[in-house]
């Protein structure tokens, strides 16, 4: 018998069309999508709601939430320096608890029901993970700044998380994360490399995300910062590159070659005047691409559904084409894009024998009528405050806006403290 029947809602299908029917969940597994006759545990009325994969933000640092609107107008060099790294020098285990239990609960309120985090004390991102019944891949960022004491210290500290693979009932996996070629020496990159193929683990990075990076880049080894990773022989399959945003076709297809996946972060990107990521070329090459928001300091939010509509509305400006990406290709970036950009091989489609991460958004709103095109009014239209119930592992972890797993009030309360003492600590 199924625990949970969501029933009589519209599904959106692994081929982005929508039919009527009904789900049905045993365990945290999906048993079986169209009529369902059997008796269920729980019936789950989805009348009137568009049942669709869980989001999946590809890139994020998750206790970023606490520097919410905290370091703004600046440039992304002079952001990190001046704004960001002097505070999170100070960032204890408790603060980035605060902030990713934060950003959990953001989450889960706009619908993203998996992500990519990598940031610091990771152990405890881990913890908020657990608690709030999401799914996430967790690396640690490291910086060795060519140093190799610290890179035997940072890379310890990578290695370390590892511990946590397979934690929270499965929900958790774990990457290599070198901050960027700018932070991590050639040799820090490739003991990275060598050490994700023999745990069979991915590496999250940054990469080509300022003009500046790469041309720092060319002056120091004569090539941008993709061509370079290919000669020293750093690319490979594993590799999920946040931002690419300054690519050339050589570049384009280094990446593809490699089977490299491409985290691309509009708004981020915008906001800090780093350009736009030429996505478009990214998918004609092959390259799986997927969708992040970045940390909620360079954002400032976590909404998935504002990320699907910049991301169109940039790329056709950018292309001056408005045909150049279509709704369902977007959708596909933030749903199975990105899974697949995680390795996660059993989400991000409804379907018998995947894994059961799921949610249903409401079409009754006015800025959801009328409905030509369901697809169309997600990627366009849609909030994610539409969203009313949200479904991980078979765990319903919001029900009629409702969070079920978190106390909503005393999770903003806790970081509200903690960013307050930061703030304190820096001034003083």
């Amino acid at each position: 018998m199924p625990e949970l029947i969501l029933k009589d809602g519209l599904v959106l299908t692994p081929d982005f069309q929508t039919v009527k029917a009904d789900i049905a969940i045993e365990g945290n597994r999906i048993v079986s999508v169209g009529e369902v006759r059997e008796k269920a545990e729980r019936l789950l009325d989805a009348r009137g709601k568009l049942i669709l994969p869980g989001l999946v933000n590809a890139h994020t640092h998750l206790a970023m939430t606490l520097l919410r609107g905290y370091a703004e107008d600046l440039p992304l060099k002079r952001w990190l320096e001046e704004k960001i790294w002097p505070l999170e020098r100070r960032l204890k285990p408790k603060h980035v608890y605060a902030g990713a239990l934060l950003g959990c609960l953001e989450m889960i309120k706009s619908g993203t029901t998996c992500f990519a985090d990598m940031y610091f004390h990771m152990e405890e991102v881990a913890r908020a993970v657990e608690e709030s019944g999401l799914r996430a891949s967790l690396s640690y960022g490291i910086i060795e700044l060519g140093d190799p004491d610290r890179r035997k210290a940072e890379i310890r500290k990578g290695e370390d998380l590892l511990r946590k693979r397979g934690a929270a009932g499965g929900r958790i996996e774990v990457m290599f994360g070198p901050h960027a070629p700018y932070t991590c020496s050639d040799d820090c990159l490739m003991e990275i490399k060598e050490l994700a193929e023999k745990h069979d683990v991915g590496i999250h990075i940054h990469l080509s995300e300022t003009l500046e990076e790469v041309q720092e880049c060319i002056k120091r080894t004569g090539k941008p910062p993709i061509l370079h990773l290919k000669e020293i022989g750093f690319l490979t399959p594993r590799i999920l590159a946040s931002h690419c945003v300054h690519c050339e076709k050589e570049e384009i297809n280094a990446l593809a070659a490699a089977g490299v996946k491409v985290a691309h972060n509009p708004t981020s990107n915008l906001k800090l005047a780093s350009g736009v990521a030429p996505v478009r070329e990214f998918l004609d090459a092959g390259i799986e691409v997927a969708l992040g928001t970045d940390g909620p300091a360079s954002n400032n939010a976590l909404d998935m559904f504002w990320e699907m509509k910049l991301c169109a509305l940039a790329q056709k400006w950018r292309k001056e084409d408005p045909s150049c990406l279509k709704v369902r290709e977007i959708l596909k970036m933030a749903t199975v894009g990105g899974a697949r950009a995680l390795g996660m091989k059993d989400v991000g489609t409804i379907e018998p024998g995947k894994k059961a991460d799921l949610i249903l958004v409401d079409l009754k709103a006015p800025h959801l009528t009328p409905s030509h095109d369901i697809c169309s009014n997600l990627v366009y239209s849609a909030r994610g405050s539409d969203v009313h119930t949200v479904i991980v592992d078979g765990r319903i972890l919001m029900e009629g806006r409702k969070v079920l797993t978190l106390q909503e009030e005393e999770v903003m309360e806790r970081a509200r403290r903690a960013a307050e003492e930061l703030v304190e600590d820096v001034a003083s």
